[in-house]
């Protein structure tokens, strides 16, 4: 080959070389979990984004809910020890501080082992990033740092089939689960699948009964399963007074009463979430700044 040749093919090949370089993914940022305590997952990146400050009430403050609290706590802290826990799904109904929980008993867990282990990590990953799962563990299970990933309102529809990599991120594949990771969801169905959808799995299949069989197992991933069911009127109003005590708020006891079941009546239910949108109304009438 002459030396005109060879120039040319060296010429080529650094030609190819540097478009390819510039087609690449950028290089991957190195993850840093020392600079937060929550984090939220962005594929797109893909990167760890910081959160200054969660959104989240104290702990004392979710009434109606002690059993599974109770039971929510041990699993979080025997996790945040470097002991076995399990992958949790918070179920039931709607507004009856499913999410909240989660991210109070957080708090919660790291306030109370600061200086006994590394400060437990909350990574929430959304609903439509589900199918990003597996890479967002590989990404973990390297780091030091124990994490709950957490996805909130988590079900699945239709044709949607990333329910399918949800089984393989909880079961880990071939190198399992890291050891490093628990997965919590809240969904307002057991089965995170509405009946008709698998119903018509069974319909469609060759085997029926394998078809209902894979529906089911994924909630099977989940080793705890929390109910949450609609609250009393008692203690929807022990709610009530917990954050009027809290916060401070100056109203007479009957008054209190009062307006609280009216604007449950005309919101037509009694929930968590129901207690602390009167709060937010009472505080701002009465002009008080809530603080957690």
């Amino acid at each position: 080959m002459t030396d005109i040749a060879t120039d040319q093919t060296l010429e080529t090949l650094l030609r190819i070389a540097s478009a390819l370089e510039r087609i690449a993914p950028p290089p991957r940022k190195p993850v840093d979990m020392t600079i937060a305590d929550a984090f939220v997952w962005q594929p797109a990146g893909p990167e760890l984004a910081p959160v200054a400050k969660v959104n989240r009430v104290a702990l004392s403050l979710l009434r109606g809910v002690d059993r599974v609290r109770d039971t929510l706590a041990e699993n979080t802290e025997r996790f945040a020890r470097g002991l076995p826990a399990n992958n949790v799904l918070l179920w039931g109904a709607r507004g009856m501080g499913k999410s909240s929980l989660v991210k109070s008993v957080h708090a919660d867990t790291n306030k109370r082992l600061a200086g006994e282990a590394l400060p437990l990590k909350l990574i929430e990953i959304h609903r439509e990033d589900i199918e990003s799962l597996p890479a967002l563990m590989g990404l973990l299970r390297p780091d030091r740092h124990r994490a709950i990933v957490f996805c909130d309102d988590l079900s699945f529809d239709g044709e949607d089939t990333s329910y399918k990599s949800l089984k393989a991120a909880l079961d880990g594949g071939v190198e399992g689960r890291p050891e490093n990771v628990v997965f919590y969801a809240t969904s307002n169905r057991r089965h995170l699948m509405p009946r008709d959808m698998m119903d018509n799995e069974r319909s469609t299949a060759i085997n029926p009964g394998e078809a209902i069989e894979e529906k089911v197992s994924l909630s099977d991933r989940f080793g705890l399963w929390l109910g949450f069911h609609k609250c009393s009127q008692d203690e929807y109003l022990e709610m009530i007074d917990g954050y009027v005590g809290h916060f401070g708020l100056a109203i007479a006891p009957d008054e209190l009463r009062r307006e609280a079941l009216e604007w449950s009546t005309t919101r037509g239910s009694r929930s968590g979430r129901t207690a602390w949108q009167y709060i937010q109304d009472l505080a701002g009438r009465l002009g008080t700044k809530l603080g957690e």
